[in-house]
């Protein structure tokens, strides 16, 4: 007997066992196999840290290293252990939507890489270690609901979800805030220092779009 709700298939999931196994594959390879390349770096960078650096500095940088380790073999256990789905959302849309709003920000390690202060990277280690701290608090508390795909597994209401009901998106949320907020201030210092250099770029600036044009 097919049930249906909307855009969701209440029975395919449940009669597709072999489908759920195989669909946990890729995020449980993904996860595990970055989490060994994150502990082949702990490694590295324990041998190979500079004996001035402050011992502060270097156990921040360390507890960062961890929790990104920890996180992300809590990830794989999620994958392994979390129940089979009761519905799931029908269509390629959703599971396109769900596979880039996961994995896109995985491509910022093809940019070049920059050299920070050290206030800023101190700033963004702590960052880091935050935000891998609530995931894996907010992973715990899921459990075998977890899912990268939009699947109903088990309602969860406890927790840092008795407050808002998607904690996992909140951080990225204020992270872009923070993001677009820094570059933003990264193009006026930039602005106002070709404006000091060069006279004609305030003629430049009033004859060009700062970001997109015809809008800002």
């Amino acid at each position: 007997m097919s049930s249906r709700i909307g855009r969701f298939d209440l029975t395919e999931p449940q009669q597709s066992r072999a489908y759920d196994v195989l669909m946990r594959l890729p995020v449980l390879a993904w996860s595990t196999g970055l989490a060994i390349v994150s502990a082949a770096g702990l490694e590295r960078y324990a041998s190979a840290a500079d004996p001035a650096l402050p011992r502060a500095i270097y156990s921040v940088n360390v507890a960062m290293r961890l929790s990104v380790i920890v996180y992300l073999a809590i990830l794989a256990a999620t994958v392994v252990v979390r129940i089979q789905p009761m519905a799931k959302a029908r269509g390629a849309e959703p599971r396109i939507s769900a596979l880039i709003g996961t994995f896109l920000l995985t491509v910022v390690v093809l940019f070049p890489r920059r050299e920070l202060s050290l206030t800023a990277g101190c700033v963004s280690t702590l960052l880091i270690l935050a935000g891998n701290a609530l995931a894996v608090f907010v992973l715990v508390r899921l459990r075998g609901s977890f899912s990268i795909m939009a699947e109903a597994r088990q309602l969860v209401t406890s927790g840092a979800y008795r407050y808002v009901r998607h904690p996992l998106y909140l951080w990225t949320t204020m992270l872009l805030v923070a993001q677009i907020a820094f570059q933003l201030r990264r193009i006026a210092n930039e602005e106002t220092l070709l404006t000091d250099v060069f006279p004609e770029y305030a003629k430049y600036r009033q004859k060009t779009a700062r970001i997109i044009p015809g809008i800002y």
